[in-house]
């Protein structure tokens, strides 16, 4: 009769699938479903006349304009140089790169209202880069200008932290190979770099994008808040909240909920997509 080997239990460091499920659903509950179901439980008070009434006010309609195009711009801006600095970070050595690598860290590690004081300070017509610029008609302060400069100064991270380890993992063999067989500097960058760190950028842009949706801290000191004009969404949010207008303040975030879960679901979505494209050429 053949032996009957014995099957150690596997050890494991965390507890087993169960517990951890359990304890995974109820934290993403708390944190994430609980209160977002009070948004929308609270929205549901208003009647439908109501609730078309608080998100289509001239007004509010001019700071959905300026805030997902504003975000929409800056992550743009961001891809193409978070790029260049993580591409610089990662191929290049030269005196301070561990300077610069620490300063990319630093919108994430500054409070956001310091961010924006700080960009106010250097781009107002009295400020160091201001005063030079507005004698020539440029006006980089207290306009929709301000905002897309403060949203790329904190999106950059996202990008830059993205790309960089991709990379640092990607095959050099393959660029090595590319410019044996003739191809110039360009092509090698289309079809061999860019296609294994393409899923890297979108996934940057997207948290860029949903990070600089969110943003309030950095963009009302630069911003003006003039409405109609620099008045971003957040604010809008805010100032009914200042007001006791809880169910209006709700209708416009749930706004803001539902079109930024639709942006980003179509991110994922290219990012997917590009992936089984990226899988498909390499077979």
């Amino acid at each position: 009769m053949p032996l009957r080997t014995l099957s150690r239990p596997t050890l494991r460091v965390l507890p087993g699938f169960n517990l951890t499920l359990g304890f995974t659903v109820f934290y993403l509950c708390l944190i994430v479903l609980i209160p977002l179901s009070a948004l929308v439980f609270k929205t549901f008070t208003l009647t439908w006349p109501q609730f078309w009434e608080a998100v289509t006010a001239p007004r509010v309609l001019a700071s959905y304009r300026l805030t997902f195009g504003a975000s929409f711009m800056a992550a743009l801006v961001n891809v193409v140089f978070g790029l260049l600095v993580a591409w610089v970070l990662v191929r290049y050595s030269f005196p301070g790169k561990k300077i610069v690598d620490a300063l990319v860290d630093l919108p994430f590690a500054l409070p956001t209202a310091v961010a924006g004081i700080s960009l106010t300070a250097l781009l107002a017509g009295n400020g160091w880069i201001g005063s030079l610029l507005e004698p020539h008609g440029i006006q980089l302060a207290f306009n929709p200008n301000g905002v897309v400069i403060a949203l790329i100064f904190i999106g950059l991270p996202f990008v830059v932290r993205t790309v960089q380890p991709v990379l640092e993992d990607a095959e050099k063999e393959l660029e090595e190979a590319a410019t044996c067989l003739g191809a110039t500097r360009w092509q090698t960058f289309s079809r061999v770099i860019f296609p294994s760190i393409a899923p890297a950028l979108l996934t940057g842009f997207a948290m860029a994008f949903a990070r600089a949706v969110g943003e309030y801290g950095s963009v009302i000191f630069i911003a003006g808040n003039m409405p109609m004009v620099s008045e971003i969404t957040p604010l809008i949010i805010i100032g009914k909240l200042e007001q006791y207008d809880y169910a209006g303040a709700t209708a416009v975030a749930t706004v803001m909920l539902v079109i930024s879960f639709a942006l980003l679901l179509v991110i994922n979505g290219l990012q997917g997509w590009q992936r089984k494209r990226s899988a498909g050429n390499s077979q």
